[in-house]
């Protein structure tokens, strides 16, 4: 088989997998167990994840680059859809799967559109208390790194502090931070901030340590003050290690939010899946986990972006 015809099959998987999925949805009779919902919300999924890959091909018509990484993921796409294809016809074509843990396809994607204003305001107040946490975490950690990697005084008292407390998971801290601050707002604010802090702070001082002493011997000798060798030395130098602390710091902080969000607030994602999981409704904790884990993955793209733009000459070496 030559390249052409490899890659015409490689172009045609997604859609064959698809067509695939539909025939299973239509052809098999349901098995009487799952609630028929008024519309194929699934196969209107199907349909739009197909016009979505298929503009994505015609984008890579013009862009060489981006159609080398679209092919190298063709695969890919039609084996998620082929998997929900099977998952569909096992949960809503046989008895094997009890109907209560498993939805059907139809049940979720429906949840997901007919759902989608109350979803976006619970989603919006998540970011929120997201970015307020993760900015407090992201400032505070990498000051404390600087301090601890930079200055031996600082790190002498500061170290065997943040080894003490970095360690402790941040969901012990609950009942304490809950009796401390005056409102539950704020105490989740702090929890998310104290599991950006720890990694954020553990990567930033580890990189300030690991810079070549010489480049400071050299500023220095060059009548370089303290300002230029920790902005201008030490901290590009340790760009590696800190967008690396970035990263450990918001899978962190998606995993604290979804833990405060369920104890004591009345809105967010992590607050619907635990109502939805309280009245065993759960197509509405699966479309929560989809919300949660679209949006965390978008945001890990987004800073393995940023982070091959600054850093040229790492591009490529850690892959999302």
């Amino acid at each position: 088989m030559n390249k052409y015809a490899k890659r015409i099959i490689n172009y045609a998987l997604p859609f064959l997998t698809a067509a695939l999925s539909a025939v299973l949805y239509f052809a098999i009779p349901e098995s009487g167990k799952q609630k028929v919902m008024d519309h194929p919300y699934y196969m209107c999924f199907l349909l739009a994840a197909a016009i979505v890959i298929a503009v994505l091909m015609i984008a890579g018509i013009f862009k060489k680059e981006f159609r080398a990484k679209l092919e190298f993921k063709l695969p890919l796409y039609a084996g998620i859809i082929l998997f929900l294809g099977l998952l569909n016809t096992l949960v809503c074509k046989t008895r094997l799967l009890p109907v209560l843990y498993f939805p059907s396809l139809d049940k979720v994607c429906g949840l997901l559109w007919t759902q989608r204003v109350f979803l976006i305001k619970n989603l919006v107040f998540s970011l929120g208390l997201l970015v307020q946490g993760f900015s407090f975490g992201l400032v505070i950690g990498f000051f404390t790194g600087l301090a601890l990697g930079y200055n031996r005084h600082v790190g002498y008292w500061l170290n065997p502090v943040t080894k003490f407390l970095g360690p402790v998971p941040t969901t012990a801290w609950i009942p304490l931070a809950l009796s401390v601050f005056p409102t539950t707002h704020g105490a989740n604010v702090f929890l998310i901030a104290f599991a950006v802090w720890f990694p954020v702070t553990l990567m930033t001082a580890s990189g300030i340590q690991s810079v070549n002493k010489t480049f400071f011997e050299v500023s220095e000798t060059l009548g370089a003050k303290t300002f230029f060798k920790v902005f201008r030395i030490a901290v590009p130098a340790s760009l590696p290690q800190i967008f690396l602390g970035l990263f450990y710091g918001i899978v962190s902080s998606f995993a604290t939010l979804m833990a405060v969000e369920m104890n004591g607030n009345s809105q967010g994602i992590g607050w619907y899946i635990n109502w939805q999981k309280s009245v065993m409704m759960y197509d509405g904790v699966y479309a929560g986990l989809i919300i949660i884990a679209v949006l965390c993955s978008l945001i890990l793209t987004l800073l393995f972006k940023v982070r091959d733009k600054i850093m040229v000459w790492q591009k490529g070496v850690i892959r999302w």
